[in-house]
C-alpha cells in the first residue's frame, strides 16, 4: 500500500499537519489500514527530502503544515495513471500456509481449510454489514459524503476479495479430494505378483 501517494492525494486538497493527515487517511479508508503518527511524519520527511512537499508555516495551534509542490502533483498524477503492478504479488500468508501444509506430518490440511473458511465467511458477513451502514450514510449525504463513498469502495473490494478467497478454499478442498480418490477401476494398492524362486539345479519340478 502506498502511504506516500495517499498523503500526497490528501495534501492536494490543501495544507495539512501530520495527525490531521492520519485522521483523514483513516476516515477515507475506514481505518482498514491504520497509520500511526510516526509513520505519517516519517513519510512526510521523505516526501520533503524528495521535493514533493514543503513545510508551509504553522496553524493557530502551532502544528507544522505541509503543502504539496508541483513535483508532488506530477508524482500524484503519474501514480493515478499507472496501473498497480501485479507481476510481483505480495506474499499471501494463507497461500503459503496451505502450500506448506500439503504433506506436512501430523497436519490435517482439510481441517486447516475448514478453519480458514469459517473465518473468511465471518469476515464477509462483517464487511457486508458495514457496507449496508456505508450505503445508508452515502444516501443520507452530508459533509462526509466523499469519505463515505471512498469507504464504500474499500468495503466492496474487501467483500469481493473474501468471496474470491472462499471460492479458492472450496477449489483447494475439491482438488485434495480428487487427488486422494483413486481413479475408477484401479486398485489403490495393487498387490505385487510373487515371482517363484528358481528350482535348485539338478532338481526336477
Amino acid at each position: 500500500m502506498s502511504i506516500r501517494h495517499g498523503l500526497l492525494a490528501l495534501l492536494e486538497r490543501g495544507p495539512r499537519y501530520g495527525s490531521q493527515l492520519r485522521t483523514e487517511f483513516e476516515s477515507r479508508t475506514g481505518a482498514t489500514w491504520p497509520l500511526n503518527v510516526g509513520q505519517v511524519y516519517t513519510t512526510l520527511g521523505r516526501l520533503e527530502r524528495d521535493g514533493l512537499v514543503v513545510q508551509q508555516g504553522q496553524d493557530e495551534a502551532g502544528h507544522v503544515l505541509y503543502a504539496i509542490t508541483d513535483g508532488g502533483r506530477a508524482e500524484l498524477r503519474t501514480w493515478f495513471e499507472r496501473p498497480v503492478d501485479r507481476t510481483s504479488p505480495a506474499r499471501d500468508e494463507l497461500a503459503i500456509k496451505l502450500a506448506m501444509a500439503v504433506g506436512a506430518p501430523g497436519v490435517d490440511i482439510r481441517e486447516v481449510i475448514q478453519s480458514q473458511r469459517r473465518h473468511t465467511v465471518k469476515a464477509m458477513q462483517d464487511y457486508t454489514r458495514l457496507k449496508a451502514q456505508a450505503l445508508t450514510a452515502v444516501e443520507a449525504g452530508g459533509s462526509r459524503e466523499r469519505d463515505d463513498v471512498a469507504w464504500l469502495l474499500v468495503l466492496e473490494q474487501l467483500i469481493f476479495q473474501t468471496e474470491a478467497e472462499a471460492r479458492w478454499l472450496d477449489h483447494c478442498e475439491a482438488r485434495l479430494i480428487r487427488l486422494s480418490t483413486p481413479a475408477p477401476g484401479t486398485d489403490p494398492a495393487p498387490a505385487r505378483t510373487k515371482v517363484p524362486e528358481p528350482a535348485p539345479q539338478g532338481r526336477r519340478i
